[in-house]
């Protein structure tokens, strides 16, 4: 019965009871002057941080891309391997186009006048022997050149290896596995970079060949990041460099660069201010203490048929630097949606000044008791339970 007069009373309370605010002046230096740094302090956040810095009064699209390249440069080479031998992009450049990248090769091992024959198998821990019994017709692994035909012989005067079915003669790594590097001209090589750009909300089109630039300035300049940082030619040798690189060592084993440009266009402004913005960056792993598979290379083949019908081939494993464009960028333009709604979210935080002051007044000054009975009166309209029941709750 106790129970059912506790629970009635505040169930009552809490269907018939309406609270309203009520405002209460405080004459208080530190309350005031915490309460107005606050609401300052809010102010700051959103014309400062939402609106200027943030740019919460635009709608933002992100970027479409197209991106081609051109290189060029001659490069000339006279070594015991090769001979004398003048190198164009044709021969460098590998494959001639690829999708937001393109290949110099900068050094090579070439094996020549390979064909389908029996020839003893580069030494290693698997493929040195001593009779045929060390040796298994037929057989293969991924780190073999070709397929054993079960005889074991000779590879020099002193080591014996197992003879394989394979294009030979092998390929022998470390010819030209030193510095310089064979194409070591490479960093005067110059690449032509085409970038198309497109924001489709705002229907915004732009290329990074502004139209201040000239067929005749476009054939003399050359990217530099104080006198031509428009130019859209640059340098190989630059772009390692800005990189903090040593172009000439990552010739040697090769490796992968990455060609940033940044489009951030505000455009409530002149289209003439939406440019670009090159960064250069080396994206593969150089660490000394992790130095397993350095470097980028592949091999490919140019193949032949010799006077008599015989098919024979040049093995050519290619060493260098892989250069990766990546285009980022984010316009914006003024739209009242987004302006209103960052003002009016930004405003309702101007009501934690409030929530924080009546903390402080309520819960940590010495006067927070007399306070809390000027804040807080309560006004009963009718009786909600008998006079006895309330005299209870007094």
């Amino acid at each position: 019965m106790s129970e059912s007069r506790i629970c009635c009373p505040c169930l009552y309370r809490c269907i018939f009871e309406y609270e309203t605010p009520r405002s209460v002046i405080i004459r208080s230096r530190k309350v005031g002057s915490f309460n107005r740094f606050i609401q300052l302090a809010i102010l700051g956040y959103i014309i400062g941080w939402v609106l200027v810095w943030q740019k919460g009064y635009q709608e933002f699209d992100s970027i479409i891309s197209s991106v081609t390249t051109k290189v060029k440069g001659i490069a000339v080479t006279n070594d015991s391997h090769l001979g004398f031998r003048v190198w164009d992009v044709a021969d460098y450049v590998i494959p001639p186009q690829e999708e937001l990248s393109f290949f110099v090769m900068t050094n090579l091992i070439m094996t020549r006048d390979q064909i389908q024959a029996q020839c003893p198998e580069v030494p290693d821990d698997s493929s040195k022997c001593t009779s045929d019994s060390n040796c298994t017709a037929g057989f293969s692994d991924v780190h073999s050149s070709g397929i054993q035909t079960g005889r074991c012989v000779n590879f020099n005067e002193t080591v014996r290896t197992c003879e394989v079915q394979a294009w030979c003669p092998l390929e022998i790594n470390g010819v030209n596995d030193s510095e310089p590097a064979l194409l070591k001209a490479a960093d005067n090589f110059t690449v032509l970079i085409k970038n198309n750009i497109r924001y489709p909300k705002f229907n915004f089109n732009k290329r990074n060949i502004l139209p201040n630039i000239s067929s005749t300035y476009l054939k003399t300049c050359i990217f530099n990041r104080q006198t031509d940082p428009y130019c859209p030619i640059f340098r190989l040798g630059d772009i390692v460099h800005e990189a903090g690189e040593d172009f000439q060592k990552m010739a040697v084993e090769g490796g992968v660069m990455g060609i940033q440009i940044r489009w951030d266009c505000d455009l409530d402004k002149s289209d003439s201010k939406c440019v670009p913005t090159y960064t250069f960056r080396r994206l593969d792993n150089k660490n000394p203490n992790n130095n397993v598979a350095p470097g980028y290379n592949f091999r490919f083949a140019k193949y032949y048929k010799t006077p008599d019908g015989v098919e024979s081939r040049t093995l050519i494993k290619a060493y260098g630097i892989r250069f990766d464009v990546m285009v980022f960028g984010r316009a914006g333009k003024f739209n009242i949606i987004p302006t209103l709604i960052n003002v009016g979210s930004g405003l309702a935080l101007l009501g934690l000044a409030t929530v924080l002051c009546d903390c402080i007044v309520l819960y940590c000054m010495k006067k927070r008791n007399f306070y809390r009975e000027k804040k807080y009166k309560f006004v009963d309209d009718f009786d909600l339970v008998s006079g006895d029941q309330r005299s209870s709750f007094d």
